[in-house]
């Protein structure tokens, strides 16, 4: 069995010549010694990644977690690792230096982030947790919940969980029914029960700090009545020690389909005197605050498509090259690996192209985070892009994840499907992606609905612009002339679909939605081939300048071309789709389904 390699050579591509890598403010460190940190840390982590937690990946496979009178233990080495892993500091990488955190900008956590995924996912979505939960905090809680529960959260000795879920409310967040009733001390009594929470409960870090969304006795109906508070495991006394057990505890952990070392948890709060929890910013602004948190782990979830997906692409590529069998369909010679026949050949090619257009779109997303400023929601372009493309990120991935690993296992053929290869776990384990923190679907809809026509348009035509921008840096390259033609194409059908649906939403809003994952995936193939667009004019220009592997280069100037051969072809089908399908799907008659 392949286990997890850190794709680094590509991660240095992307972060040295496709990126604006923001000047690491750090004592003694000049702007200039940014590349040299930069590699340190990369390579840093790719040790802890392949040394630490691949090893674990299969062990939390196998073993699962299990509940125990309310309290869950993870499985074997989760722990020793955990450990480990806050001790080098890897927990504050991105928070704030304020708050303890080593502050560095997300263009470089985010390749970082994409190591533990690939490493071993199941794992791996419990740190990132406690960035969302700082960055929610710092938005909207007053500076006693700060002081009190940021710098625990930042070293990694505390842990947090994001409780939004309920049974019969799922996506609908305005249908929960967890109610907060306020104690004569000033602080909330929460009542009620939520699920799907990752890492709920878990023997790994000291205390977990929950955000959990509930009602107010007076709150108003639907989703203007939510708010946000914050739920500790343990009680903090005034000096930080941990006292008392809350009144909140795990009473099931589910049984997955994949990331099985990951507890899935039904937590219950108040079977005695209720949970005390702490109001996280004003009343009724809970879905407003929780989405800071909503929004980084969407982020991250693409992240996660595209960190299994490279596990994958590693795995088949790997036994591509063991295995033999056949002849080759040229020179007839028997007994060949299986790499060289046309369509594992194929998969492989396309697979790996996949991979690193949802890559260098991701970095590129996270490097528009760090220009338009952490906390800065103004009318900056780069931050809505940013807004913008979080659902693609986050939507497009996910699929791309599901589609790359069904393709993996394609070429182990039979292998496949035995777990020992480990190509099995990548596709249970991905499949969450496309699932959680919002399906693809949702992630659709808010693509459309919360982005393109909440700014009439604004955003994706700065992104329109973008694209243009490479288009004409691209014209003068003859090498590059078709590529361009067909990247020019599939602009004018993003450019058609959002000027489509931007005058059909108020009359055929349903016609519209019913289109909406087509679009999502349009924008996503379109980004892609942008992506890959520039990393070729990069590769030529390193070229020109007898800089760089030579090797690599031209290896990236052939993904390209698979690129466009292969996947860009897709926008005009999705194109289609938006355009004309959803009139059939409204017309349909779903009882007759």
């Amino acid at each position: 069995m392949t286990d997890y390699v850190a794709p680094l050579e590509d991660m240095r591509f992307i972060l040295f010549h496709l990126t604006d890598l923001p000047p690491i403010s750090e004592p003694g460190i000049d702007a200039d010694d940014t590349a040299d940190l930069t590699v340190a840390i990369l390579e840093e982590a790719a040790k802890f990644s392949q040394g630490v937690l691949a090893p674990l990946n299969q062990v939390g496979d196998r073993e699962g977690c299990s509940l125990v009178e309310g309290k869950v233990a993870t499985p074997r080495g989760w722990k020793q690792a955990y450990r480990q892993f806050r001790e080098s500091g890897w927990v504050g990488l991105a928070m704030p230096v304020a708050y303890g955190g080593q502050g560095l900008p997300k263009l470089l956590s985010t390749p970082v982030t994409e190591m533990w995924f690939g490493s071993n996912l199941a794992f791996s979505v419990l740190p990132p947790m406690a960035v969302g939960a700082v960055e929610t905090l710092l938005k909207a809680a007053n500076e006693e919940i700060k002081s009190r529960y940021i710098p625990p959260l930042v070293e990694g000795r505390w842990t947090a969980a994001m409780d939004l879920t309920e049974s019969g409310s799922g996506t609908d967040l305005s249908a929960i029914k967890t109610r907060a009733e306020l104690h004569s001390d000033g602080t909330y009594r929460i009542f009620g029960q939520k699920i799907f929470i990752t890492y709920g409960d878990h023997d790994v870090a000291d205390n977990v700090i929950h955000l959990v969304l509930a009602r107010l006795p007076d709150a108003l109906p639907g989703a203007r009545g939510i708010s946000l508070f914050l739920v500790p495991k343990y009680l903090v006394r005034d000096d930080g020690a941990l006292g008392p057990s809350n009144d909140v505890e795990c009473i099931a952990i589910e049984h997955k389909l994949g990331i099985r070392g990951s507890p899935t948890c039904t937590m219950n709060y108040g079977s005695g005197d209720g949970a005390v929890g702490y109001l996280v910013g004003e009343a009724g602004r809970g879905l407003e605050n929780m989405f800071v948190m909503v929004n980084d782990s969407r982020f991250n979830v693409g992240l996660q498509g595209i960190a299994v997906a490279e596990l994958a692409f590693q795995k088949a590529r790997a036994y591509a090259h063991e295995r033999r069998q056949g002849k080759d369909s040229v020179t007839g010679e028997a007994n060949i690996m299986i790499a060289r026949h046309p369509d594992v050949k194929r998969n492989l090619l396309v697979m790996r192209a996949y991979i690193m257009a949802a890559r260098m779109l991701s970095y590129a997303v996270a490097g528009l985070f760090d220009r338009s400023g952490q906390h800065h929601k103004g009318a900056d372009p780069n931050r809505g892009v940013f807004d913008l493309l979080i659902p693609v990120i986050k939507g497009w991935s996910s699929e791309i994840g599901t589609e790359v690993a069904n393709m993996g296992l394609q070429v182990h053929g039979g292998m496949g499907f035995v777990e020992e290869t480990g190509a099995a776990q990548c596709v249970r384990d991905v499949r969450i992606t496309s699932i959680y923190e919002g399906t693809t679907a949702i992630q659709a809809n808010d693509l459309i609905q919360r982005k393109l026509l909440r700014d009439s348009g604004l955003s994706a035509k700065h992104l329109v612009s973008m694209m243009r921008k490479v288009q004409d840096d691209a014209a003068p390259r003859y090498e590059l002339a078709n590529l361009n033609v067909e990247f020019g194409a599939a602009i004018d059908l993003l450019e058609a679909a959002n000027d489509w649906i931007l005058a059909q939403s108020k009359a055929n809003l349903g016609e519209v939605l019913a289109g909406a994952t087509s679009f999502l995936r349009l924008v996503g193939v379109v980004c892609g081939a942008w992506q890959m667009l520039r990393a070729s004019l990069a590769a030529l220009q390193l070229i020109s300048e007898g800089e760089g592997q030579r090797a690599y280069l031209d290896s990236m100037l052939n993904l390209a071309k698979v690129y466009y051969r292969h996947i860009l072809p897709q926008a005009q089908m999705h194109s289609r789709i938006v355009l004309s399908g959803g009139s059939t799907i409204i017309a349909s008659d779903v009882i007759a389904i």
